[in-house]
């Protein structure tokens, strides 16, 4: 079953948004009332906001500060964190408050819970957010999203590793792949090479796809969270197999937020 987390927009420093979940075929009365702190919440934080000297920390309340050291541009970082409904997460730069995120409600079940931080638009400094819950499954789950701001256009690919069939990863959504070893590419309008990464596909994993950058001053570039060990795939024969037909089995979601 997938929860979805709709997200408002957050802009500046003084601007907040919320998880809002929508929950598909729950009966409530048949369940009872269920404490979120009963199951596993990973928050998933990634900072793609571009600016000089971007070391993005987290804080629960103002306070509670979540990362041990700021987390970088174009990085990932997955919490622990008991986070309850009506929390509010605060994102800092030093002593500069950025923007702020406000918990309003938390699936009742084990979730990882992906909240990228990014420039609300190319000019401006203010941030904004875009939020996921990944569904509790079996399979490989993607989600891919669009930070970049700035005037290249560039399509998101996914390529086995022969680079004898190729997909189109669409922006801000979240699709199943079958697990294996693969080649994400940017490709501009000539179908040209702008960026590269390389991509391990695991089972019972959920992964974050980010097109990062702004301007000139900030390249086009692809960020892949977590990195999974190549060493964990099944034996190569049971990976070739798994590779025939499809690359995308299937579009899960759309990534809502700033793209209604």
């Amino acid at each position: 079953m997938m929860r979805t987390l709709l997200l408002s927009l957050a802009g500046g420093a003084a601007g907040e948004s919320s998880f809002l979940q929508v929950n598909l075929g729950v009966d409530q009365n048949s369940q009872g009332l269920v404490r979120s702190l009963e199951f596993k919440h990973r928050l998933r934080v990634c900072n793609a906001y571009p600016n000089a000297g971007s070391l993005l920390d987290v804080y629960r309340g103002g306070s509670e500060k979540f990362t041990d050291s700021p987390l970088p541009y174009k990085s990932c970082k997955d919490f622990a964190a008991e986070l309850k409904s009506g929390d509010k997460l605060d994102f800092k730069v030093g002593e500069s408050a950025q923007g702020s995120f406000s918990v309003a409600e938390l699936p009742e079940n084990d979730a990882v819970l992906l909240l990228v931080v990014r420039r609300h638009d190319e000019k401006s400094s203010s941030v904004a957010f875009d939020s996921h819950v990944f569904a509790n499954v079996e399979g490989v789950q993607v989600a891919v999203i669009d930070t970049y701001k700035g005037k290249e256009r560039a399509t998101a690919r996914i390529k086995d590793s022969n680079h004898t069939k190729s997909e189109e990863l669409r922006y801000n959504a979240v699709v199943a792949v079958k697990e294996g070893k693969y080649d994400l590419e940017l490709d501009d309008q000539e179908g040209r090479s702008r960026a590269k990464q390389s991509f391990v596909a695991l089972n019972h994993e959920s992964y974050v796809v980010l097109r990062t950058g702004a301007g000139e001053n900030f390249p086009e570039q692809l960020l892949v969270f977590p990195q999974s060990d190549p060493a964990k795939l099944p034996k190569s024969g049971s990976v070739m197999m798994a590779h025939a037909g499809g690359l995308v089995v299937a579009l899960l979601t759309v990534v809502a937020g700033s793209f209604f």
